[in-house]
């Protein structure tokens, strides 16, 4: 069940103040948390309007206290509930192949709940990581350690020792070397679990974090930032917490604390929808391609260079490459209703066709059409010349797997029609 201050929309959609959906009702309070959230810079995945908000081409979830917003993708002209169960569906499933959370089997293979919003998606996978870690126990790191003991070890600080000990000569200030669990990435994941016990709303989640909280051992608090994760190095003995420190860094950044009144707190969880689009085609393509084929991301090329400074380059988002052909891919997440590709788009392609010596270029869309074929005119005559530049529309399917399998199909009969 997905909690009652529960507030699904799809994108491009506008909240007012007084819409109501189902027992949550958007009220003021709400909107002045995300007015506040929006702030004098603004956020990219949505924009302020009379008495409300407008959301952009931006997907996920905004938790405001304890309502929960979710943003779903909008590739159709259908509203209904039924069509929303869907495109969550699909919503999840495409995370989960973009940010690889099935990676490791033995972590992932006892989800309690399926999850029903990409929050829950978010906090079970953390739970479902610390739940390993802690069953394969943590692994410990050396670190500088200062203070008092009672038998002496590693170095005496002198102006510390006289400093404290002035009448307890039976100890020791040092500074000296231990080994144990206290260290950069276990403060990030207890500081995740304080986090999660605050702002979870999911019932069936409360007892585990409980449950992690008492397992866990306490860690001192740390400030996190973008630096901090900066910093970190993976290595044989921590490459299993790589996973669960990506998701508390999803977590712990994208958390606004409300500082003046201390309840409508907010957590962003937010995902530019060309961005996950273009990774979830590329990611189905290199998953399921055939043996004589390579796929490649954003291929760099120069294209050009001004007398001073620095050269321009372009990248399209995917090159197939198949039997020494190059085909080239531009993924757009947008519903051309009917309409041509933009202009803008079509000289980009033509572009790529000459510079990446492509047989083929095409642009790829969510939608139920087949592939439709496009030949460029000759600038002179305007007869149709050979080179090509198709649409191809990729249907749906909350079956990901299946809908994998199936970008892969459209995407070689097209590669394969003469």
């Amino acid at each position: 069940m997905i909690q009652n201050n529960f507030i699904p929309v799809f994108e491009h959609q506008t909240l007012k103040v007084g819409d109501k959906f189902q027992n949550t009702e958007f009220d003021s309070n709400t909107l002045k948390a995300l007015q506040s959230h929006y702030g004098q810079n603004g956020v990219p995945y949505f924009s302020l309007t009379h008495n409300g908000v407008r959301f952009n081409e931006y997907v996920g979830v905004i938790q405001v206290g304890k309502t929960l917003i979710e943003v779903l993708p909008k590739a159709d002209k259908i509203e209904s509930e039924e069509n929303k169960n869907k495109w969550r569906s699909i919503l999840i499933g495409m995370l989960k192949a973009v940010h690889n959370f099935e990676i490791q089997a033995t972590s992932n293979s006892n989800l309690k709940i399926r999850p029903n919003t990409i929050l829950d998606l978010y906090f079970e996978m953390f739970l479902n990581e610390l739940e390993y870690l802690l069953h394969n126990g943590l692994f410990k790191q050396y670190r500088k350690k200062e203070g008092n003991v009672t038998a002496l070890k590693g170095s005496l600080i002198f102006s510390k020792n006289i400093q404290n000990n002035l009448t307890h000569q039976e100890r020791f200030y040092v500074r000296h070397t231990v080994y144990d669990v206290e260290h950069k990435l276990h403060q990030i994941l207890y500081k995740t679990i304080l986090l999660l016990k605050q702002i979870n709303t999911n019932i069936h989640l409360h007892s585990r974090i409980g449950a992690l909280l008492l397992n866990f051992p306490e860690m001192p608090d740390i400030k996190v930032t973008e630096a901090t994760f900066e910093k970190i190095v993976y290595n044989r003995k921590n490459l299993a917490y790589k996973k669960s420190i990506e998701i508390a860094k999803l977590l712990l950044l994208k958390y606004h604390p409300d500082l003046s009144k201390g309840r409508n707190h907010v957590l962003a969880l937010m995902f530019d929808m060309n961005v996950l689009w273009e990774k979830f085609v590329y990611i189905s393509l290199r998953k399921n391609k055939e043996t004589d084929t390579t796929v490649k991301e954003q291929v760099k090329k120069y294209f050009w260079k001004p007398a001073r400074g620095i050269r321009s380059h372009m990248k399209p988002d995917i090159v197939l490459t198949k039997n020494n052909q190059n085909f080239v891919l531009d993924t757009k997440w947008k519903n051309l209703n009917g309409y041509n590709p933009s202009l803008e788009d079509l000289r980009q392609m033509y572009v790529y066709h000459q510079y990446f010596d492509a047989g083929k270029v095409a642009l790829i869309y969510p939608g139920e059409n087949p592939f439709i074929v496009g030949h460029y005119l000759d600038p002179k005559t305007q007869d149709k010349t050979n080179i090509e530049c198709s649409t191809i529309f990729l249907s749906a399917n909350p079956n990901i797997k299946e809908w994998q399998k199936s970008i892969q199909k459209s995407i070689t009969d097209w590669s394969e029609t003469q």
